[in-house]
């Protein structure tokens, strides 16, 4: 499985974006370090990594990109054979662990931990980086403090999540922090443009209408129904005006949001089937054994949390697209200085701001964040959760 790719072979940064100050942190780690047993850390080597920063950011790329860099004998050329096996995702001493359920779990955090304790195959370091930290459970993390707090000789733990407090305070205190921030829109827009070749115009939007989400961004940059849906979801505040409005709206967003969520997990969820059925035998033989069942009931158990997280999650950009909206009303109000994330919308914008106020809009943006934590913190059904928010949205009087 591919995990990045270099865009131009030129070293392993080159596809994180807006994150100079990280990346020299990280090459001067990375050049201190020396391989196993050789040991010469120094110049801020350590063996407990957390790296956090907004959804977006490149969390994950940045933590592949450092472990990469461990592995290459110059520190990251980008070159290599070291460098190109962990960036596609098949070095022996990498290991990267990431969720599509709710929850990691601690059958595989034990696992990883079991893997911690081997030493390398090769003449460098053991690497584990685990994407979704944020999601271990209790269990999760205390399985892998001991590892955390005391690794082996050769043995170098990255953790990724949203912030700090996402993280198990005993295990982050012995962990060294990386955090990045939301890129650029000129940073972003560069980047489409050089490693998806799009002309500047559609880079610029992309930029900002993803607001520094480097996978969202890539996703309207070069995919028109990404587009389509995006601006169905931001057309929904000047058009809120009734009840019936607002009730209509809740059922297209969940509508829209499960297609596209639909769209990305149906291939995948076909693929699992299909080595499954492979590996049984299944298909060649025309029989189903015994032991068949219930590792299909477990696939599908599984697919149904990823779905469910999937469809979450696609409902979460959507509500962060209408706080956009919001947040570009309250800006032209109080005429400040900075653009708008939503620039070709600004005469509709403008009729927002005619009709509202900044603390009507404010309060509008705290809904739709009650909103986000009611679905992704409480699991509350995502049809109420909308149906509330959108209410919450209408103007004053138009509930009827």
């Amino acid at each position: 499985m591919s995990i990045a790719t270099t865009s131009d072979g030129r070293s392993v940064w080159d596809n994180l974006v807006g994150q100079r100050h990280i990346i020299s942190m990280l090459q001067t780690a990375a050049t201190g370090s020396t391989d196993g047993l050789g040991r010469r850390f120094g110049k801020g080597m350590t063996q407990s990594w957390l790296f956090t920063g907004p959804p977006g950011s490149g969390r994950s790329n940045a933590a592949i990109a450092f472990a990469a860099a461990l592995q290459c004998p110059n520190g990251g050329c980008g070159h290599c054979h070291e460098c190109h096996t962990v960036l596609a995702g098949s070095h022996a001493d990498v290991n990267l662990v990431r969720t599509e359920k709710l929850t990691l779990g601690v059958d595989e955090i034990r696992d990883l931990v079991r893997q911690a304790a081997l030493s390398p195959a090769g003449s460098r370091w053991q690497i584990l980086i685990i994407e979704d930290a944020d999601r271990l459970t209790e269990q999760a993390n205390n399985a892998l403090l001991k590892a955390v707090e005391e690794p082996g000789a050769r043995t170098v733990w990255m953790l990724c999540a949203p912030t700090v407090e996402d993280v198990l305070p005993t295990i982050r205190s012995r962990c060294r922090l990386v955090t990045l921030t939301t890129p650029t829109t000129p940073d972003v827009s560069a980047f489409l443009q050089r490693t998806l070749g799009v002309d500047e115009a559609r880079g610029t939007y992309a930029a900002r209408a993803s607001q520094g989400h480097i996978g969202r961004a890539k996703a309207l940059a070069r995919d028109d129904d990404t587009r389509r849906r995006r601006e169905q979801v931001v057309a929904y505040p000047t058009r809120l005006t009734t009840l019936a409005d607002a009730l209509r709206a809740a059922g297209e967003l969940a509508a829209v949001s499960k297609e596209e969520a639909d769209a990305v997990t149906a291939d995948l969820d076909a693929k699992e089937k299909s080595d499954l059925d492979v590996g049984y035998g299944v298909v060649d033989r025309g029989r189903r054994p015994r032991e068949y069942g219930p590792a299909l009931a477990a696939l599908e158990k599984d697919q149904k949390r990823r779905a469910t997280r999937r469809h979450r999650d696609v409902i979460d950009r959507g509500l962060m697209d209408l706080v956009s909206i919001y947040r570009d009303a309250i800006t032209l109000a109080a005429g400040a200085p900075v653009a708008l994330v939503n620039e070709e919308h600004r005469r509709e914008i403008e009729q927002l701001v005619e009709r509202s106020t900044p603390e009507l809009n404010l309060q509008r943006i705290g809904a739709i964040f009650e909103a986000r934590e009611q679905l992704l913190e409480f699991n509350v059904q995502p049809q109420l959760v909308l149906e509330a928010m959108m209410v919450a949205l209408l103007p004053p009087g138009g509930d009827q």
